[in-house]
Formats: C-alpha cells, sequence, structure tokens
C-alpha cells in the first residue's frame, strides 16, 4: 500500500433509507400550516383602549372615565387595541409607516376615541391583530364622562 491509499478514507455509501426519509421530512414540513393566516382586508370601528384594563376590568376601560389611564397605559408599552360594538378586541400592531405600536405617542393621543380603521386583520390562537393602513374617521373621545359615569378607581 501507498501512503496515499492509506490516508484515504473508504468510500461510504448513503443508506437507503436516507432519501425516503428526507423526502418525508420535506412533504410533512410543507403540510405544517403557517404561523399566522394570511391577512384580510377589514375596516372596523370602535374605541382604542389598552388591553390591561379591557381585559382585566381593573378600571372602566371606556370613554372619559377611563382616558387618562388608557395614555398612560399605552406609552407605559401596555398593547393598544379596538373594541368594537360587539366587544371583540382587534390588537393594533402597527397603524401606517410607525414601526410598532408600543409606546407610540401617535397611538396615545388616541386613547379612548372612537375610530373607523381600515387595514389587515390577522388572526392566530384566537387573537386577532391589526396593521393599520389608515384611519378613516376619529371621532374623538365619544363615551361617558367623569359626571355622566363618575369616577371609577377600580372595575367596572
Amino acid at each position: 500500500m501507498t501512503t496515499m491509499s492509506q490516508c484515504r478514507k473508504p468510500h461510504r455509501r448513503t443508506p437507503r433509507w436516507l432519501p425516503p426519509l428526507a423526502a418525508a421530512l420535506v412533504v410533512a414540513c410543507a403540510a405544517v400550516p403557517t404561523l399566522a393566516q394570511d391577512g384580510q382586508r377589514v375596516t372596523v370601528t370602535g374605541e382604542i383602549s389598552d388591553t390591561w384594563c379591557t381585559i382585566s376590568g381593573l378600571m372602566f376601560a371606556k370613554g372619559t372615565a377611563h382616558h387618562q389611564c388608557a395614555v398612560w397605559c399605552a406609552l407605559g408599552g401596555i398593547p393598544v387595541s379596538i373594541r368594537d360594538a360587539k366587544g371583540d378586541l382587534y390588537l393594533i400592531l402597527r397603524i401606517g409607516d410607525d414601526a410598532d405600536s408600543a409606546a407610540n405617542p401617535r397611538i396615545a393621543r388616541m386613547a379612548t376615541h372612537e375610530v373607523t380603521v381600515d387595514g389587515e386583520l390577522l388572526e392566530r390562537d384566537g387573537v386577532k391583530y391589526l396593521l393599520v393602513d389608515r384611519i378613516a374617521d376619529d371621532k374623538g373621545v365619544i363615551t361617558m364622562t367623569h359626571e355622566e359615569y363618575g369616577i371609577q378607581p377600580f372595575g367596572n
């Protein structure tokens, strides 16, 4: 034997089971659903509020009786949502060209306003997410004032 033949490793054949396994993995990966459904174009009308007070019931999360709290929560990084007349929540991920919604002053300025928005609806695990393209209408704060409802420090 020459030195060269001693250094060369013997040629290994691909195991017979490997190509079918690789093909099966490709098919299985293609069959797995995507992480989020393809978005659909929607128009949503409702009140903008922070999700913490809306979900927890800690504060009366509507109108001027909740306005300042909603602003503080939005600027503090609590996600902001739109609650429509049926009570459905749409978590706002972005408005227009803004990079994100967390602690976004543009969204905080609209806290407790009734708005109509056009955008893309994405849904995953029962959560509705909105990528808002434009605000079609902003009626401002239209629901209850402190005089009409009273100050609500905790609960509905």
